[in-house]
């Protein structure tokens, strides 16, 4: 029977009541036990299974994205679930909202920097320092920072990002994006003159350049990632939980330097 134009489709898998299917492979035979959570990523991602080289780089990007303390997607995680602990799904998408140009989300920017500044990586002829150069001035001329690089907290370097990078070299994933990535690290701590680490999502992002994976899904794997680590804040929370603290200790704060003891202080 011929398919009609409008007939709905997708590659990503289907079911009958015997079998399960993702992307061509049969999900309890060729799937279960065979590919770990990474892998299974990559397969939906990628459209193919990973190399053992690739596996091992990808799993490195996204278990470096799993956890990094409490920071404001944990803490949106565990006030929501404070005040909804029926409802664990809710308080993981709260914090996951948090994922963007700052936190996590870094990487999409990341990528996109650098697929813009060379289409073409594959050529070998590219003059990266004069890419590099133009690049730090163009975001200087438009008044923004340069995704990827510079931490509030990891100074000078980012420890995470020497580890990605090592694994990315030993596997066959370091190219002309972390050649350029770092170049223009450089170029921009010349400008600026002072320390700006690439950090984990810049570092990730040029990895993803290297895989090829198109920048707009890029924030997809921190995505995916950190929803585990906030199913573990969950689970503490649950256990030892810290919430409740947090928002009594901000209204103290507040009431401390705005209430009416702090108003009649001021001269």
């Amino acid at each position: 029977m011929p398919k009609r134009k409008d007939d709905l489709t997708s590659d990503i898998g289907w079911s009958t009541p015997d079998r399960i299917s993702v992307r061509g492979l049969d999900l309890p035979s060729e799937i279960l036990g065979h590919m770990n959570l990474g892998d299974m990523a990559f397969l939906l991602t990628a459209h193919r299974r990973p190399t053992p080289e690739e596996s091992t780089v990808f799993n490195a990007i996204v278990v470096t994205l799993v956890e990094h303390g409490i920071t404001p997607s944990a803490m949106a995680a565990r006030l929501t679930y404070m005040g909804a602990p029926e409802a664990l799904q809710a308080a993981v998408a709260a914090g996951l909202c948090g994922l963007g140009t700052v936190f996590v989300g870094s990487m999409e920017g990341a990528a996109k920097m650098l697929y813009e500044a060379l289409p073409e990586p594959a050529s070998g002829d590219a003059d990266l320092d004069g890419i590099a150069d133009r690049t730090v001035a163009d975001f200087a001329a438009r008044g923004q920072i340069v995704p990827g690089l510079g931490h509030p907290l990891h100074k000078p370097v980012d420890p995470r990002t020497p580890r990605l990078f090592q694994i990315a070299a030993e596997n066959g994933k370091s190219g002309a994006y972390v050649d350029l990535i770092q170049r223009i690290q450089v170029r921009a701590e010349e400008r600026r003159g002072k320390p700006l680490p690439i950090n984990a999502t810049g570092a990730i992002g040029a990895i993803c350049c290297e895989f090829g994976f198109p920048w707009q899904i890029v924030r997809g794997f921190g995505v995916m990632a950190r929803a585990i680590g906030l199913v573990g804040h969950l689970l503490e929370e649950r256990t030892d939980p810290i919430a409740f603290e947090l928002w009594q200790r901000t209204e103290e704060e507040i009431l401390k330097n705005n209430g009416p003891a702090a108003k009649s202080a001021k001269p």
